[in-house]
């Protein structure tokens, strides 16, 4: 393959320059079919007598960065360079300058006038603008391109290679000349469909999005309205998110009394710390503790609730808490021994105030009465 590759790629350059000191004619266009021959692209067509009948305009699907080079191997015509900087290599792929920089507007006036000289040859227009594989579906079509003259003649193109995908996603022109000169050979299916000609008093949207039709029906595929700035935008999302799913992910937080702890300490010291937003008045060590056993925060947050790890209630002057409720403080005892049973249900509290305060005091109650049910 990648001797295939070199040959390739030294047989077509000294071709292409032979053809470029030729002007454009029979000669040259035959040159460039042997090129063709050299690198594996293979060109078919279907429906020659409809080619090039009295049309100055052809609509084209885009599948790969050179549609506009095979399609100009069938019959003369022009794309002009929509976007890119001028120049060698604008010229070498075979573009066509017009020198507009300004608006799509000022685009459209040049290539009216372009089309105006019948010694032109016709233009060759993607309204993709952006390269598909073409077997989902058509993007949405512009309608800058069916403005510039009432008669277009569409072009069904399928292409299709071994080994490799056509129009791999976001990947440059240089990558594909490079794919194509590496696998065996490139199939281009070109199909030539019937003019069509605009309405009366019909939209240059609408005229766009009935050729869309026309072009899906015959590729077999589906007519979206999903435009090339929504594909560029998909495609960012998904260098994104390919980004995130290689990051490293975010370690928990070493408390400043565990510097350089181990991995084991530390996932238990990040758990013990969610139990302990929890259930602020439970010392951390008793939490630290039943976690090494249990492995589980849920099941060492339901242990001290339900009362099965002993603990003494920390008071507020060390971990600046309220009180311990009555509750806590008689499932504590109880467990050493010395539980005094209750002779009536825990009375209820005065509303406080502050949110804090209130969820706490609701805390203490349903501990309460756990503790009384219990008994």
């Amino acid at each position: 393959g990648l001797c295939l590759l070199v040959l390739r790629v030294f047989i077509g350059v000294h071709v292409f320059l032979v053809s470029c000191a030729l002007p454009d004619s029979v000669v040259r266009r035959f040159i460039v079919r042997v090129m063709c021959s050299v690198l594996g692209l293979l060109v078919r067509q279907s429906d020659p007598r409809l080619r090039g009948a009295g049309a100055r305009v052809f609509i084209a699907n885009h599948v790969t960065p050179f549609d506009h080079n095979v399609v100009s191997l069938l019959t003369s015509c022009n794309t002009p360079a929509i976007s890119g900087a001028p120049g060698f290599i604008c010229w070498s792929r075979g573009f066509m300058e017009l020198g507009v920089t300004g608006s799509r507007a000022e685009l459209v006036d040049s290539l009216k006038e372009y089309s105006a000289q019948q010694g032109n040859p016709p233009l060759l227009l993607f309204p993709e603008e952006a390269a598909t594989n073409g077997r989902a579906g058509l993007l949405r079509f512009s309608s800058w391109p069916f403005s510039i003259l009432d008669e277009v003649q569409p072009v069904a193109l399928q292409v299709r290679r071994p080994l490799v995908a056509v129009s791999v996603a976001d990947s440059s022109w240089i990558t594909e000349l490079l794919w194509t000169f590496f696998v065996p050979f490139t199939v281009y299916q070109v199909r030539w469909m019937p003019s069509v000609l605009r309405r009366a008093d019909e939209q240059v949207e609408d005229f766009a999005l009935r050729v869309q039709e026309l072009l899906a029906m015959e590729l077999g595929v589906v007519s979206t309205r999903i435009t090339a700035a929504d594909r560029t935008e998909h495609m960012k999302r998904l260098r994104h998110t390919a980004r995130l799913s290689f990051a490293p992910a975010a370690q928990p937080r070493v408390p400043p009394s565990l510097p350089g702890g181990a991995p084991e300490d530390v996932r238990v010291t990040a758990m013990a710390q969610q139990v302990k937003e929890v259930l602020p008045h439970v010392p951390l060590e008793v939490i630290r503790t039943d976690l090494a056993q249990t492995n589980c925060v849920d099941t060492t947050i339901a242990n001290l609730l339900e009362g099965r790890v002993p603990f003494f209630p920390e008071s507020k002057e060390a971990g600046d808490l309220p009180a311990p409720s009555t509750s806590q403080a008689a499932a504590a005892s109880g467990i050493q021994g010395s539980v005094a049973a209750p002779s009536s249900k825990p009375a209820t509290k005065q509303f406080a105030k502050s949110p804090v305060e209130r969820h706490l005091s609701l805390q203490e109650r349903k501990r309460a009465l756990y503790d009384y049910a219990r008994r």
